[in-house]
This record gives structure tokens, C-alpha cells and sequence, in this order.
């Protein structure tokens, strides 16, 4: 079984690419999860609700989102882009399904109360936790029996909250928990850079201590994503891949060497 997570700016430039590449490798078993932050920031911006961002300690950048900015995640991610994504796989051929974490309790979150992060004038500060959670649960039972019965999931990062609100979680820790929870033989991510690059070099494999090192020296993005996938190569998935979902056929590319490998 191979997870895939494709990112926001991937899909903006090459929807149809990857949509091409996972038609001709979904028969491997596949679940699609998508991020899709810079088309929920276009379309917030259109409708006067202005994205708002924030930085922890470690350097991770994420979204903030209150109670509008959800209203918009939740109409672009749920609606425009999974849909677009289902219905694109399904001319292919492809019996795609789209989730949130709502359907089936499909992935349930745990909403953050309040959160630590770096303000402008670099300073830490706490602030409320909004409408953002972090993963406790994945529905391994209901994904697997649809991967089983022919089905491709496409997951969006919108979770189930534990008092049934929606929540806006991380597309990157939903991938690696969902791996996780499945087993996957493989893990990829797939980005709008070529793999981890360091003095412009990209990096073919790494060693899970070399990963966990590195992750912390990394800018926000790639750090998160590094940092997932030795999480997950740790918690047993195969391998994990982080490689460019920009040419005409990325899952191939990525399968058959390009990007940057993570192994035990």
C-alpha cells in the first residue's frame, strides 16, 4: 500500500499531471491525501477575510485559522479541490473517493486550546489554538476496506474535532498517520522542489539519524516534512520519498529513484 501526499502548489501547477501519474500507479493500493494552503489563501483573500500565519519555536510555519478562515478552509478543501480531484481521477478511471475526517470518522483531531509561537519581534507568546487540532485517530478499518475494495481515498487535511467540530490539520502529519496507521509500504511526498536539497545539492538518501538531524536545520516546509517522514520510516513504514510533483509523471520519478529517500 502507498500513501501519497500531494502539496497545494503542486496541484496549482500540475493537476493534471499527477492526477495522469496516479491513474497509472493507483493499482499498487493507494490513498491520496492533499494539502492546499495557497489556493484557500487566493480564495480568502477574494472573499476579505485575510490569511493570517504563524511560527513556532521550531520554525514551523502554519495557518491560523479562526472562525472565517475555517469557513473558507473547509469550502476550498473539502469542496473545490477534493472534488475536482475525485472527479478528475474518476476520467481516468480511477474510482476515487473524497474524505474529510467528518465521513466515517475517517481521522479524528484533538483541538489545540492554545499555542505557542514567535511574535514579531521574536518573542514567544501563547495565543488561543483557533480551529486547528493535531491527529489522535485514524479509522485504519474503513480506509483499508475501501483501498480493498478498489477504491482510491483522497483525503482532505480537515479533521473530525472530539466535540464534532471541523478542524484544519497539517496535510504532511495526516499523511504520516495515516501511514502509520495502515502500514504503508511507502510514504511520498510530493512538493514543488526536487527532494531535501543542502548547497543546492539534493540529497538521494538519508539515514533516519541523518533525517532527524537535519530536519532541525532546515527552513519552515521542508523541516515539517523531513521530519514526518523519519517519524514515519521509524514507526515502520517502508520508505518515505520526498520528491517534485512537477513532472509529467511524479509517482514514477519519485518510485523509480528521483527525490530524497528516507530508510531505515
Amino acid at each position: 500500500m502507498m500513501v501519497v501526499k500531494v502539496g497545494g502548489k503542486v496541484l496549482e501547477e500540475n493537476l493534471e499531471g499527477v492526477l495522469d501519474s496516479v491513474a497509472r500507479h493507483h493499482r499498487r493500493g493507494m490513498l491520496l491525501i492533499h494539502g492546499g494552503g495557497s489556493v484557500v489563501s487566493r480564495y480568502s483573500e477574494r472573499m476579505g477575510v485575510k490569511p493570517r500565519f504563524v511560527v513556532s519555536p521550531s520554525g514551523v510555519r502554519s495557518r491560523y485559522t479562526g472562525p472565517e478562515e475555517l469557513e473558507v478552509f473547509t469550502m476550498v478543501m473539502a469542496g473545490k479541490l477534493n472534488k475536482e480531484i475525485v472527479a478528475g481521477l474518476q476520467r481516468r478511471g480511477v474510482n476515487a473517493v473524497g474524505l474529510t475526517g467528518a465521513d466515517g470518522k475517517a481521522f479524528v483531531a484533538e483541538r489545540k486550546s492554545r499555542i505557542l509561537v514567535i511574535d514579531e519581534r521574536g518573542r514567544k507568546r501563547v495565543i488561543p489554538g483557533g480551529y486547528t487540532g493535531k491527529i489522535r485517530w485514524v479509522n485504519e478499518g474503513l480506509l483499508r476496506s475501501l483501498v480493498d475494495q478498489g477504491y482510491t481515498p483522497v483525503l482532505a487535511p480537515l479533521a473530525l474535532g472530539m466535540r464534532g467540530e471541523l478542524l484544519n490539520v497539517d496535510a504532511d502529519q495526516l499523511a504520516y498517520n495515516v501511514a502509520t496507521s495502515l502500514g504503508a509500504e511507502v510514504l511520498l511526498l510530493l512538493s514543488d522542489v526536487p527532494g531535501v536539497m543542502v548547497n543546492g545539492k539534493i540529497l538521494g538518501r538519508l539515514s533516519l539519524h541523518e533525517a532527524e538531524s537535519l530536519a532541525l536545520k532546515l527552513g519552515p516546509g521542508m523541516n515539517r516534512k523531513l521530519l514526518m517522514a523519519a517519524r514515519a520510516v521509524r514507526s515502520g513504514v517502508g520508505r518515505c520519498i520526498i520528491g517534485s510533483g512537477l513532472s509529467p509523471d511524479p509517482l514514477g520519478e519519485a518510485l523509480n529513484g528521483s527525490g530524497t529517500v528516507v530508510e531505515p
